[in-house]
């Protein structure tokens, strides 16, 4: 019943939203107003720029970040693999970590869903339409209910710290089916139009989503990549000295908070923008606010670049193999 008045709701509000949406869409206008944020705050601060130190030790912890980040995207590779492993794809037919690394960089494109179109082209023949939507469907939901369970961490949120363990819940079985069927109805039929050669029809009520277990392992995983992509943000804190401006425990909670903000609110591709926002707003009156949009620059950067690396690598290394072959 819950469930029913969930879905009635759920209705009204898409209705509500389809008549009340902006032109463009949410998202133009998301992005925009983040960005005119950002972009104010930083015209704001444009003279205090010119007083941070750029040194040997800077671009040594930027240089570290950018490692540290690297890594944090092997780790999210694996916990997608634990998560295919869960939904009961145990091939060697396809190399996950190689395609989840390489179609990573596709996020950026416009629309910020074609690295979901990659993997589902890749993955459909293998397991099924169904199955395989519903593996990029739950890593996004996976990846914040991870970073939500670091939030309470930071101490006491105004009692947001209660909220954050709800979508960890989500995935007990009672929930996660009926959660699975609406994410679908939801995506499916955008996805259909993207890459027409995929057909979803009724396939994902037949996903073997019976099992009563829970994706612990997949989602430890989420957790630890959720840490080192936090990693790579200390560094850049290291970078511009604000490692001490809050405890440890503090940045971690805003960091988690924000990037999670950053993932799910549609906005531009890689959350452009909705991140940076978020963390200026959580942290702001704390923190001396040049070199921390200094650092909020500079993580955009590393993680960006760490992108591009982990791409480079992934293409490098089947030239390699299919040199091999041939010689």
């Amino acid at each position: 019943m819950i469930f029913n008045i969930l879905n009635v709701n759920l209705r009204r509000l898409k209705l509500f939203l389809a008549k009340v949406s902006p032109p463009g869409g949410f998202r133009l206008w998301i992005t925009i107003t983040s960005l005119t944020f950002v972009g104010y705050s930083l015209f704001r601060n444009s003279e205090n720029f010119n007083k941070i130190p750029l040194d040997t030790i800077t671009f040594s912890w930027i240089s570290f970040g950018i490692g540290v980040s690297l890594l944090s995207l092997i780790v999210n590779a694996i916990a997608w693999r634990l998560l295919l492993s869960w939904l009961d794809y145990d091939s060697n037919k396809i190399e996950l970590i190689p395609l989840f690394l390489s179609s990573n960089l596709l996020k950026y494109l416009p629309g910020g869903i074609w690295h979901f179109v990659e993997r589902l082209r890749a993955l459909r023949s293998q397991m099924g339409s169904g199955q395989a939507l519903a593996s990029v469907l739950l890593e996004p939901l996976l990846m914040a209910a991870a970073a939500l369970l670091w939030v309470p961490l930071g101490g006491f949120q105004s009692g947001l710290e209660g909220l954050c363990i709800i979508p960890a819940l989500c995935f007990i079985k009672r929930f996660r089916d009926p959660l699975l069927r609406r994410l679908e109805r939801l995506k499916a039929n955008q996805l259909e139009q993207i890459y027409s050669e995929i057909h979803f029809g009724s396939g994902i009520n037949n996903i073997s989503l019976q099992r009563s277990n829970y994706p612990f392992k997949a989602l430890i995983a989420e957790i630890l990549f959720v840490l080192f992509r936090f990693l790579g943000f200390w560094c850049c804190l290291n970078a511009f000295s604000l490692e001490s401006a809050i405890p440890f425990m503090e940045w971690m909670a805003a960091f988690a908070l924000a990037w999670t903000i950053g993932l799910v609110v549609p906005a531009a591709p890689g959350g452009v923008g909705v991140f940076e926002a978020a963390l200026l707003i959580r942290v702001g009156t704390y923190v001396p606010e040049a070199p921390l949009l200094a650092t909020l620059l500079c993580y955009r950067l590393t993680a960006t670049i760490a992108d591009l690396f982990a791409g480079f690598g992934v293409l490098l290394r089947s030239k390699i193999i299919a040199s091999n072959i041939i010689n």
